[in-house]
């Protein structure tokens, strides 16, 4: 069957200029993968996490409390628009781990051995349930499992309310509240040294003297139910008892992490898709606008023989479409086999059972969707541009540009450029629109690479504020109870330490208006040396004797600012209500946090020099001995190590951070080589004629090929400076667009960064060149001249 005439000539131009336009199609499908991969990610963590809240029955309030009466558990069930109660025990324990020498620690939860708990239900992935009535049987949470390489059989020890006790390991399982694992205060997880641990309510009673009582109560809601009444009954039921102030799910540490993961992955799932398909859309416009400039005679004679603009339009549209669909086909290939990829990750990062990564209609419809908006995009402006030339002035060739002197050359320092650079220069100032364009271009691509290098440097100055100018400690203490003035004296004694600085966390509500928030309140020596408030400058900010510190987060999240008044409700000891100025803000890249004063918190609390923590400075010859000794300390209730926290954070949020930055800047290198190497292309078939000529009147093959290639030289070294700057905004909007409650990410941009963007754009470049100094040696003068294309 014979192809229309349109149509065998849309095969022939798709041929001849393959290289141009698989370089569109290779654009195309890294923003079409990168789509797949992040839309696909957001839809399997968002079902994921629906499926398993409700198969496993996830509270929705949550409460904890010193000891609160079995007796309460009828009223609280009474609370309008309470569904369901579970009441539990729930302690921190010191851990002996065999084989390891650290110390660890876990948060024991009890559930029933007679049945499965009512709210957030257990999914056991290995061994059994615990059997009714065994005191020494315990359920391991599978991060702490898995890296300990405990199993069921397995025996650890740990010391629960200051008894010593051994444990055998019946399962290892997961549970709704436990997808991200966090230990105290900590905002990353450490699965090394802190995990979680179920027990069967008995025991654990019996271990803390809670026969008929509980400390900790979930609820879950009826449909229509307020959670703001909920917990506002609650927080009334339970403050007699020591109560630490009830939160609804938004505030749970598990789901918190979660839903800051889900939010990015729907910011990045669009915003990075549409820079990468608004490069592949630029690009079209460019191949377009030249080849169409190359064919006007052409596209006179379609339309001088009857052809409609329509259907001349429709031809190149045509070949547009089909370049770029052929990439987001290819890329949506890609995106799914990354996606298999990422869903491995995020199990082993977030424990969710059965996640499985698949390609949607509503994901596939997206790329479609983007795919055709970016053909259309690029390519409209410059089928308009070839349709509204009557057929006899399009037959005409194109009126040659008028002659005008170099400014170089009108300043009197012609002398100083040979002929060669001088038609060079000449040919850039005639045609400035075009070498806007082709910067653009090549300052895009470098803007990507800039962007893909980005998340590493945030990585490293995170690390470098919060791990290692604000913190200098070497371990951290959580005690058990609130310890007194003399526990620093007490842990000066231990082995090893060189100097020890007790602190006080008190949990508090804070109030702007409308707006309240639940945090930690840091009471810290005004002359701290081991923990001190540093912002993302790495500049020192002084606490104030009266008044509050805020993470700039938390202060927007409350629309806070220096010289406002707060209403700070204490969830601890009397619960006092107190009216507290903010006396100023601090950038910090993690958490919502306050600092004050350890005096001035102590007074508005109504009590003395108390302390829930402290930060130690260690001679690491003794650590061992330390470590040795924590391990069998009933007053303390948590260990944290500063260098073992860094090298959690890189071991799991960082490592999520490196396979999305490896993914975007192999990206970003391919569209690099594709913009440059297009650029190229284009000026070879556009100049084709007039370097053959001049190789004709005696110009050298290294002469023409170095004017044709001195002008992609000079164009890629003006682009690079403008792609830094654009990569350096598009970092600051992403910033914003990825904040969350948790974490923000750091603006810095690190030299690396850019002389990374700069070299891959520049080896880009060389590569370019040397293809297309291939194909100018190879250059056919005589059939070069016999046509104008």
């Amino acid at each position: 069957m014979k192809l229309p005439a349109l149509h065998r000539k849309l095969v022939r131009d798709t041929w001849r200029m393959r290289g141009n336009l698989a370089a569109v199609a290779l654009v195309a499908a890294c923003g079409a993968a990168t789509y797949v991969t992040m839309r696909g990610a957001y839809e399997m963590l968002l079902e994921g996490r629906a499926t398993y809240y409700a198969t496993h029955r996830f509270a929705d309030v949550f409460a904890m409390a010193k000891r609160m009466p079995r007796t309460l558990l009828a009223r609280i069930e009474a609370i309008p628009g309470v569904a369901a109660v579970e009441a539990r025990i729930v302690n921190r324990a010191v851990l002996d781990v065999p084989g390891f020498a650290d110390p660890a620690s876990a948060l024991l939860v009890s559930v029933p051995a007679d049945r499965r708990p009512e709210l957030n239900d257990l999914f056991v992935r290995k061994g059994r349930y615990l059997a009714p009535g065994a005191r020494d049987e315990v359920i391991l949470g599978e991060a702490f499992a898995a890296a300990h390489g405990l199993a069921p059989g397995d025996t650890l020890a740990a010391v629960i309310n200051g008894r010593w006790q051994r444990l055998r390991v019946v399962g290892v399982a997961s549970s709704p509240e436990f997808i991200y694992v966090l230990g105290g205060a900590a905002v990353f997880p450490d699965d090394r040294r802190f995990g979680v641990a179920w027990m069967d309510r008995e025991a654990l009673a019996a271990a803390y003297d809670m026969e008929d009582g509980f400390n900790s109560v979930v609820v879950r809601l009826a449909p229509g139910a307020s959670e703001r009444d909920v917990i506002a009954a609650l927080d009334a039921l339970t403050g007699p008892y020591g109560g630490e102030g009830a939160y609804g799910r938004a505030e749970q540490p598990s789901h918190q992490m979660l839903d800051g993961e889900i939010q990015q992955n729907r910011v990045t799932g669009i915003v990075v898709p549409a820079i990468f398909l608004g490069v592949a859309a630029f690009l079209i416009h460019n191949v377009l606008l030249r080849l169409i400039a190359l064919q006007r005679a052409q596209i006179g004679v379609l339309k001088a023989f009857g052809y409609a603009s329509r259907t001349v339009a429709a031809h190149y549209l045509a070949m547009a479409l089909a370049t770029v669909l052929a990439g987001c086909a290819a890329g949506t290939a890609l995106g799914v086999w990354l996606g298999a990829g990422l869903a491995a990750l995020y199990e082993s990062f977030f424990h969710l059972p059965r996640l499985g990564f698949g390609l949607s209609m509503a994901n596939a419809a997206g790329v479609a969707f983007f795919g055709v908006a970016a053909a259309f995009a690029g390519a409209l402006p410059a089928v308009r541009r070839a349709l509204a030339l009557p057929p006899a002035e399009a037959m005409r060739p194109e009126a040659p540009p008028r002659f005008r002197a170099l400014v170089i050359e009108r300043l009197g320092y012609a002398r100083l450029l040979s002929p060669a650079a001088r038609m060079l220069f000449r040919d850039l100032e005639r045609r400035p629109l075009r070498a806007a364009v082709s910067v653009a271009s090549i300052a895009l691509a470098t803007a990507l690479l800039v962007i893909g290098q980005f998340g590493l440097d945030a990585l490293d100055e995170t690390v470098a504020v919060q791990f290692r100018a604000a913190r200098r400690d070497d371990v951290r203490l959580d005690f058990a109870e609130v310890r007194g003035s003399r526990v620093a004296q007490s842990l000066a004694k231990l082995p090893g330490v060189t100097l020890a600085e007790p602190f006080r966390i008190a949990p508090a509500r804070l109030r702007q208006g409308h707006r309240t928030k639940r945090v930690a309140v840091f009471g810290l020596a005004p002359d701290a040396e081991l923990q001190r408030i540093v912002d993302i400058r790495h500049r020192e900010i002084a606490l104030p004797p009266e008044g509050m510190v805020l993470g700039d987060g938390l202060a927007r999240l409350l629309g806070a600012r220096p010289g406002d008044v707060l209403e700070v409700e204490f969830l601890e000891g009397e619960r006092r209500k107190r009216r507290v100025p903010v006396a100023g803000l601090v950038e910090e890249p993690i958490g919502l946090f306050a600092y004050m004063d350890a005096g001035a918190l102590a007074r508005l609390m109504g009590e003395g020099p108390a302390y829930s923590d402290a930060y130690l400075r260690v001679d690491r010859r003794e650590l061992p001995a330390l470590y040795e000794l924590l391990k069998r300390t009933p007053a303390v209730a948590g260990v944290t190590l500063r260098e073992a926290t860094i090298e959690s954070f890189l071991a799991t949020v960082a490592e999520n951070i490196r396979v999305s930055t490896l993914i975007l800047v192999g990206f970003a290198c391919a569209i690099a080589a594709g913009v440059v190497y297009n650029g190229a292309r284009i000026a070879l078939s556009e100049q084709a004629i007039a370097l053959a000529s001049l190789r004709i009147l005696g110009f050298t093959r290294r002469e023409v090929t170095g004017m044709l290639l001195g002008e992609q030289a000079l164009l890629t070294v003006a682009a690079i400076p403008l792609g830094f700057l654009v990569g350096y905004a598009l970092c600051a909007w992403l910033v914003t667009l990825l904040e969350t409650e948790l974490y923000r990410l750091p603006l810095t941009v690190s030299a690396r960064t850019y002389a990374y963007a700069a070299a891959a754009v520049a080896s880009a470049a060389v590569v370019s060149g040397a293809i297309v100094a291939w194909r100018v040696r190879r250059l056919d003068l005589v059939a070069v001249l016999k046509t104008r294309e």
